[in-house]
């Protein structure tokens, strides 16, 4: 009821921007971008992310970084995830700088909800090395929701972080976080999660899960969004409930595409070839579809019924 409620007022305030055929868009979510240390969860992907990145920036696609991007619950001070991950963020610089990049916050960078956090983290940059100031993401405002809706049939995409009505993680974010940065943060070099998190805790992900479907059913909308790092592309009978995953597990990350008027969920990893060389490698999981294929609105008129996800 309450995660009805919380995404409900998200898709009413959502920010939204129309597609077409031309449009390419690629979500990511729940980067947890760290300080570099063992903690740091996104530094094994590293690699990985800036080879993605630097593929989507090449084909012109539009990036959004769908919540959980910089782990802010365990690094309060920006500062420090800026300066462990300088490649990072000139990438992104370059994706803002031509209007290609939509920040959507999540429960572990929840601060940009903040317009005076952004504006003091993220306006503008200080380069210890030449001690001189110089402009990052000036005029940049994350928001909660995004809403594509195509031109032609007027369908929509609602896209979120995922964390509306997940109790510990949303409404009672505040002690969540106390816990995770005095506590947690220091057993995840040992693999160890916070009972909190739907990472690890099966019951809590399939409840929240079930949760986005009663939503999609209920208001006929397509869903992507992130939170439980668990990817989702939906099978023949679901109803439209995707899910990028993460960018922490090891020697992976996975995405969702749009482009050409299609849906798709993409993996990048690292293989190693005949000749013994590492190389990182995108590969088709699920799709393409026509986005047309997951319109919903006259299915659901007739009575169609939502099938188990799970």
């Amino acid at each position: 009821m309450f995660t009805d409620k919380r995404l409900t007022e998200a898709y009413e305030k959502a920010r939204v921007e129309y597609i077409d055929e031309t449009s390419n868009y690629v979500f990511l979510s729940d980067c947890h971008r760290g300080d570099g240390s063992l903690s740091d969860e996104f530094a094994r992907n590293k690699n990985i992310f800036l080879y993605a990145l630097e593929y989507y920036y090449k084909n012109e696609f539009i990036y959004v970084e769908n919540g959980d991007g910089d782990e802010l619950w365990e690094h309060h001070e920006f500062k420090h995830i800026k300066n462990a991950h300088p490649e990072v963020f000139a990438i992104l610089k370059r994706f803002y700088d031509e209007k290609r990049l939509i920040m959507i916050y999540g429960n572990h960078n929840i601060y940009l909800k903040s317009q005076w956090y952004v504006e003091q983290n993220y306006f503008r940059n200080y380069d210890e090395y030449t001690e001189f100031f110089y402009d990052f993401l000036p005029g940049i405002r994350p928001i909660e929701a995004l809403v594509l809706k195509d031109r032609k049939t007027k369908q929509e995409i609602f896209v979120v972080h995922g964390m509306q009505g997940d109790l510990p993680n949303d409404q009672l974010w505040y002690p969540t976080m106390l816990s995770l940065k005095y506590f947690w943060r220091f057993l995840h070099a040992f693999g160890v999660k916070s009972p909190t998190s739907p990472v690890k805790n099966m019951n809590k992900r399939h409840k929240i899960e079930k949760n986005y479907v009663k939503w999609i059913q209920k208001h006929e909308k397509m869903l992507i969004c992130g939170h439980t790092h668990r990817f989702k592309y939906p099978k023949t009978k679901d109803l439209p409930y995707f899910n990028s995953g993460c960018c922490i597990y090891p020697t992976s990350i996975t995405a969702i595409e749009i482009t050409g008027g299609q849906i798709q969920l993409v993996r990048w990893k690292t293989r190693v070839n005949e000749d013994g060389i590492l190389q990182i490698k995108r590969e088709i999981m699920r799709g393409p579809d026509p986005i047309g294929k997951f319109d919903i609105r006259a299915s659901v008129k007739n009575g169609a019924e939502a099938e188990e996800i799970l």
